[in-house]
């Protein structure tokens, strides 16, 4: 295809060095173009046009005209690009190496037509949609949402013992189905990489279930061997689809098979592993213990490499990495969210956040970072409507997000942006799951 590509591109270069010696015919001629016709202009969309009431109707080319003159009065004359003589004389004084340059760039395939700019600072466009789960609600507390990696569909997990799952559209968002989990009421949820499972671990259970969506099967994995916990709660899934990371008590991390659910490794922290977080390459996992330390692992030898201090921390609660795995972010007990470089993490023991973010007054429970590294999400689950989204590069919250006038968020719980950036969902202690556009 680039061959097929930069050959089309080559032959567009030529014709437009050619086009200043051969005069351009057109590709085909419509006879109609040549009949004279006349455009009523008492028509609503060009009403706006008629310079006076004797001009019911107006030629073709006169209504050109008029088009040209109002565009050039709203612009107050002819723009640059539209000015052809500015074009040609600049093609020709512009240097041998600049046309050099442009020939490369029409000769290299790449992706062009991504937007230009990056998401602006200070005031996000957003809207306030249905709740995600407007068709069932949770009774209770909601801990999990979650947007399926691949198709338009979220998942509500609760302290109820149920999950859902909903077909995302902004407008109705219709239920697809739930499960109920008996006398389970549910810690996490998280869909696998090729989003076919959940997996849900329970508040006061050393089981956990994985519901196989293809199949319609509930599974209870009863007792992982070698896992000696009395609770399985938190865990995370590697990007990769090939790991699943169980955090238990004292320091200790069981590593098992996303295929098997057997345990590969067990590794150990000093102190208590309170959160970890993959890399993106699912090489490395970042572990951040209730003493503010993070230990960084390589997963394949699952040998320690680094370990730094969360600058300020007094006890560590959540961490995430960026999707571009540029930054990672620590969120502690004292409502400090620190936004590090990833490289100053790995080489400094006590290296500089780049942002030290303030503005949750209560403790950091959930941070995560939307898909193209443009916002961070911070919240804390001990004050209603602690929810900031923070804009990336220029670390400068949105201004108008909460701004409701009555309370809508509550205390938020989970946190999560869809695949490709254009929903965002709160789930909140009311069973509820507020998605935004």
């Amino acid at each position: 295809r680039k061959s097929l590509q930069a050959e089309s591109s080559d032959s567009e270069v030529e014709n437009e060095a050619k086009g200043d010696l051969l005069p351009r015919k057109p590709a085909w001629v419509d006879e109609d173009d040549e009949a004279e016709e006349n455009v009523d202009m008492t028509h609503k969309y060009r009403k706006d046009f008629m310079k006076s009431d004797a001009e019911k109707t107006l030629t073709k080319k006169k209504l050109k005209r008029r088009l040209e003159e109002q565009f050039q009065q709203a612009m107050g004359g002819v723009p640059a690009w539209a000015n052809l003589e500015n074009r040609k004389k600049s093609k020709r004084t512009s240097s041998d190496s600049e046309s050099d340059e442009d020939d490369d760039l029409l000769r290299r395939t790449g992706n062009f037509i991504t937007s230009s700019e990056s998401l602006p600072r200070g005031i996000l466009k957003m809207s306030t949609c249905l709740p995600a789960n407007q068709e069932r609600f949770a009774d209770g507390k909601l801990v999990t949402v979650q947007f399926h990696p691949s198709a338009q569909v979220v998942m509500t997990a609760g302290h109820d013992r149920s999950v859902s799952l909903f077909q995302v559209d902004g407008i109705r968002n219709p239920k697809i189905q739930s499960i109920y989990l008996e006398s389970f009421p549910i810690y996490k949820a998280r869909f696998s990489v090729d989003g076919e499972q959940v997996i849900a671990t329970g508040t006061h259970h050393s089981m956990f279930f994985v519901y196989d969506m293809m199949a319609g099967n509930i599974i209870p994995i009863p007792k992982v061997r070698g896992v000696e916990e009395r609770f399985l709660r938190n865990f995370e899934l590697s990007p990769d689809g090939s790991f699943m990371l169980l955090i238990g008590t004292s320091g200790y991390l069981h590593l098992l098979s996303m295929k098997t659910k057997e345990l590969i490794s067990t590794m150990k922290v000093n102190g208590r592993c309170t959160a970890s977080a993959f890399t993106p390459d699912s090489s490395k996992i970042y572990n951040y213990s209730k003493e503010g330390e993070v230990f960084i692992w390589d997963v394949r030898s699952r040998k320690c490499l680094h370990k730094f201090e969360d600058e300020g921390s007094l006890e560590g609660q959540c961490i995430a990495v960026s999707k571009n795995n540029q930054y990672v972010a620590c969120g502690s007990s004292s409502g400090v969210v620190n936004l590090y470089t990833t490289d100053v993490c790995l080489k400094e023991n006590r290296p500089k956040p780049v942002k030290a973010i303030m503005n949750l007054v209560t403790s950091a429970t959930c941070v995560t970072f939307n898909p193209t590294t443009e916002i961070l999400a911070v919240a804390s689950r001990d004050a209603d409507e602690a929810v900031k989204l923070v804009h990336i590069p220029s670390y400068t919250v949105f201004s108008n997000f909460p701004v409701f006038r009555r309370k809508q968020i509550y205390l938020a719980q989970s946190m999560d942006f869809s695949p490709r950036s254009g929903y965002f969902s709160v789930a909140n202690n009311k069973g509820k799951a507020l998605l935004f556009r």
